[in-house]
Order: C-alpha cells, then structure tokens, then sequence
C-alpha cells in the first residue's frame, strides 16, 4: 500500500478487522465467507457460447474464461513479454505475432495514460470509464450491444449518459485509425485500454486480457447504463440483468477511486471522489461512508450502495487496510472480465494478450501529498486541472500560503 498523510488515511484508522476485537472469531467468521463465496459460485452464469459449448469443445482460453467466469480461477496474470516487439507494426515478423500489435498499442497507451506525478491521468480513468459504457450497453435479453465497440462505432458516444468521455473517444479513435489495418477491432482496443488504463493506475490489478471480438456497426439499446442517482435496488436490478451479481457489483463501481467529476456538479468540476484521484486504492469505501475532506464529492447512488444490506458486507469487506486491497482487486479483476465479454457470442475462440500489459505497482507514494492536501481542504482550485492531468505538483505554486498566527 501507498504511504498516506493524515488527512488520506483518517478515516482507515478505525476499520481494525473485528478478530482483534473478538478473538476466536476467526474461524466462525472466515467459515461463513467460504460458504458465501460457495454460494456465489454456485449462481454464476455462463456468457456467449460458453453457455452451450461442452467442455471437450473448449479451448484453454476458453476453459480459463469459463473458470473465471464461474469464481474458480484468478482473473489476474503476472505474465509479461520484456522482450522488444519483432519489429515495427506492418513488418512481416510483427504481422506473424498475434501480441505484436498489441505491444505496440501497450506502449502508446501506456505513455498516454501515466502522469509525471506517477498517478494515472484523465485519459487513463476515462479509458476505464469507456470500457465500462461500451460493454454495459448489454441485458441477458438483448439481441445486441455489449463490449461490441459500437460506442465509438455509432453516435451512443453522444448520449447524455457518455458525457466526459470525448476527449478518451476522439483518442481511441485515433488509435482505431492508425491500428486497424493491423486487425485491431474497435471492440478490442475499448477493453485492452481499460486493462491498461487500470494497471497503470498505482495499485491497479493486471487483469488477463483477451482479443478477439467482432465490431458492431449498430448502436446499443438505450437506458441500460446506471445513473450516480440511482437506488440500490434499481442498481442490483440493472445489474443482475447483466448476470453481475450485488458482490461484483461494489467491486466494480470501486473505480471511482481514480476519478474526478465534471458533470454531476459542474459548479465543483474537478472534484475526486475520494482522497487519491489516479490512485487505484480502497480509500473511496471507507470515504463514500465517512466524512473525508471537502473536496470530495461522493456520488448519491455509493452512498446508497454502501448502506444496502445487500451490498453493505462487501462494501465493508473491501473497506479494511488489512487485506482490503488485494481483495478488491481480485474481485475487480473478475467482475471486469465478465463485463468486458458481456454480448460476446465468440469466446471460445479469443486469444490471450495480457503479456503486453505493463507491469503492475503494487506500492506508490504521491510524493506532492502536501499540496494535495490543501487542495482537498479547498485550497487552490487552479490545480483541479493538473490533478485530473496527473501533473507533479511540486514546485507548481511559487508562491507559498498566507499563515496567520494566533
């Protein structure tokens, strides 16, 4: 975990997990989350043509998606290529590499999505945020949408819903431009930039990622996105629809610890949604049911998430400094590859690329914390844009703050 100042890590310090409190608790206590995960487990659902393809039938890619799939395989690899590519993208010897593109793309992606201050940039959370609308556009009855690339390929990107996400379109697009000769589909380059977007996020799990899917010139179904307004139960609703369970369901709205608002209240554009925006932590549980710095803006439908009885234990679960951390981004990991294969009919014949991921940082210290700080007590609000940049802050204001003595 990050080193955090007092003002970021406040709130964590009495989530102490409850076995202290209680000793012999332990077992009881451990007993129940193995027979809820058992449960879990049982009630996962197949997706796209794993849901007929007998198991003989299965490649091992698909055998480990299905595994995944149904809570009985980490969504996670550490497998990395540090090999350099076999040579530029339209060469002979890059063209007979499947991953070889996918290296390159990594490279460009990366650089676009890590800032100077080593936190990850606007881009990088919106590349996650694209990924999550393009493939939520999706119900176990729809005939259509998923993670099909149709929000960049139709107008969906102009829906009200996808407000923010112009400036990760307009450069998606580009990439679309200059790597769909190579094979790329618009599909595929949405859910490899979220998994790269993620990972570079300190922090961030490195989530197996897989290629493969088909482009869909048609525009999604509309209304299947959730609002920051939205009841639980609407929420859980719109979810389980998705065959996302309320579990999956707090791992996955856990992104909004890297991000910062421009549209819910555009009289506070700017500000994040916990401590650590471009951070990949679990500060924004603990935050969305405390009382964080002034800064921060918690969105109405976390906070009713959180309450929930339904999505209260989780939500408390990845709340804690001990273990709380990789027990998100387990379940984030498996949460996101269900969602990013939602409205995919091909799984069976994808293909693995994960190794061309950039390394995953498992510690980070924002070494601008100070000046962080006093911009989420309120200070400086000409720095709401370098924070969103993920720009080094240090030596960013000249002129030092008043101090009055008492």
């Amino acid at each position: 975990m990050k080193i955090l100042t007092c003002l970021t890590s406040y709130v964590l310090l009495g989530l102490l997990p409850s076995t202290l409190a209680h000793p012999g608790m332990g077992d009881t206590i451990a007993s129940v989350r193995r027979a809820a995960k058992v449960a879990r487990a049982e009630s996962k659902q197949l997706l796209g043509d794993l849901k007929t393809l007998a198991d003989s039938k299965l490649t091992p890619i698909g055998k480990d998606i299905k595994a995944i799939l149904l809570d009985q395989k980490d969504a996670r690899s550490s497998e990395i290529d540090t090999s350099i590519p076999p040579g530029n993208v339209d060469s002979a010897a890059c063209k007979a590499d499947l991953c070889c593109v996918w290296k390159w793309i990594s490279y460009e992606m990366t650089a676009k999505f890590n800032g100077t201050s080593g936190r990850c940039t606007k881009f990088a959370r919106g590349a996650v945020r694209l990924g999550f609308h393009d493939a939520a556009v999706w119900t176990n009855t729809s005939t259509s949408g998923g993670a099909d690339g149709s929000i960049l390929l139709t107008d969906e990107i102009s829906r009200s819903d996808n407000d923010g996400l112009k400036a990760i379109a307009d450069q998606m697009k580009s990439w679309y431009t200059k790597y769909k000769p190579y094979g790329v589909t618009m599909a595929d380059l949405i859910q490899m930039g979220a998994n790269i977007a993620t990972v570079v996020c300190p922090l961030g799990p490195r989530i197996r990622s897989f290629v493969g899917r088909k482009d869909n010139a048609k525009a999604g179904p509309t209304g299947l996105l959730p609002g920051v307004n939205d009841s639980a139960d609407k929420l859980i609703k719109l979810f389980q629809a998705k065959t996302i369970d309320a579990h999956d369901l707090v791992a996955l709205v856990g992104a909004h610890t890297t991000s910062q608002q421009h549209f819910v209240d555009v009289n506070r554009d700017g500000d994040p949604q916990d401590t650590t925006p471009g951070i990949w932590d679990v500060a924004f549980y603990p935050q969305t049911t405390g009382s964080p710095p002034v800064r921060v803006l918690k969105f109405a439908s976390d906070i009713l998430l959180s309450k929930d009885s339904r999505t209260k234990p989780e939500w408390q679960e990845f709340s804690t400094q001990n273990g709380g951390q990789d027990h998100w981004n387990e379940d984030y990991a498996k949460a996101y590859t269900r969602l990013s294969l939602l409205g995919v009919n091909n799984i069976n014949d994808l293909k693995e690329c994960t190794k061309v991921l950039p390394p995953a940082r498992n510690s980070f210290t924002s070494q601008d914390q100070v000046l962080l700080d006093m911009w989420l007590q309120g200070q400086f609000n000409q720095l709401n844009n370098m924070v969103d940049d993920a720009i080094m802050l240090t030596g960013v204001i000249t002129t030092p703050p008043t101090v009055t003595f008492t």
